[in-house]
């Protein structure tokens, strides 16, 4: 082996967007904390997605933060979770496919795209807990909004869960495919089935995530993950793949 060929970057290293958002998530948990637990409260009150907050049979001024929460909880409310265990569950389930995201559109699309998956889970939640009181929080819905933005190129070859060692800037920028041919390709289907079946079993009380007896907002993360999916190509800044056909003929990316 060659002296001078620089080692190969490990697959999973983390790049400076995703790292961000793991310290301004734990920096708000950790401040959270501190706070006294009346103070906390008003804190998810004001920050956290409350879908009766816009029924207009609930008397004004019932919840804080007024007309401006009305507009930042659809997203402040990703930056709040229950407990470590809650935090440390999305941050793990984000590392892998956050970070091929953020390496691949970069810090401030990896942030705006975080945001539009975010706020997609939202209007998700209050179109179906159109009454509900209780606040919701936790960035759950923003990282099945990554995930589903990894499945576009993730299982191309050379991508970062092709299980080949390899530069981890390059597998995050393997060409994607487009929507429709995601749709036909087996391994994103069958990424797609298991995803979807677990949601909707864990939303029906099958499945108890750890011990807590919150419920799972499961119909925010199927929001997140479908802007997640279809959004993907107006965030996206690498070139689409180019098909062949059994001519060998150069034929265009089908669109989105």
């Amino acid at each position: 082996m060659d002296s001078r060929e620089s080692p190969r970057e490990p697959i999973l290293t983390i790049p400076f967007g995703m790292t961000a958002l793991l310290v301004i998530m734990a920096g708000i948990h950790g401040l959270r904390a501190l706070l006294p637990l009346a103070t906390d409260a008003e804190v998810i009150w004001t920050f956290g997605f409350v879908p009766a907050r816009y029924d207009a049979s609930v008397l004004a001024g019932r919840f804080p933060g007024g007309v401006g929460a009305e507009i930042w909880t659809f997203l402040t409310y990703a930056f709040l979770h229950a407990d470590l265990t809650h935090i440390a569950f999305n941050m793990l389930w984000m590392l892998p496919f956050g970070s091929a995201v953020a390496r691949r559109f970069g810090t401030t699309r990896f942030f705006a795209f975080f945001a539009v998956t975010a706020i997609a889970g939202a209007f998700a939640h209050l179109v179906t807990h159109q009454h509900e009181v209780a606040p919701m929080i936790g960035a759950s819905a923003a990282v099945s909004g990554m995930m589903a933005a990894a499945i576009r190129f993730a299982f191309q070859h050379g991508s970062f869960l092709s299980f080949r060692r390899g530069d981890a800037e390059a597998a995050a920028r393997v060409p994607a495919l487009s929507l429709m041919r995601s749709l036909k390709n087996p391994s994103v289907l069958g990424f797609l089935a298991v995803w979807f079946g677990l949601n909707i079993i864990t939303g029906l009380g099958a499945i108890a995530i750890g011990a807590s007896a919150q419920s799972i907002a499961w119909q925010a993360h199927i929001g997140g993950f479908v802007a997640g999916l279809l959004l993907f190509s107006l965030f996206d800044p690498v070139p689409r793949a180019i098909m062949q056909d059994n001519n060998a003929r150069v034929l265009p990316p089908a669109a989105d």
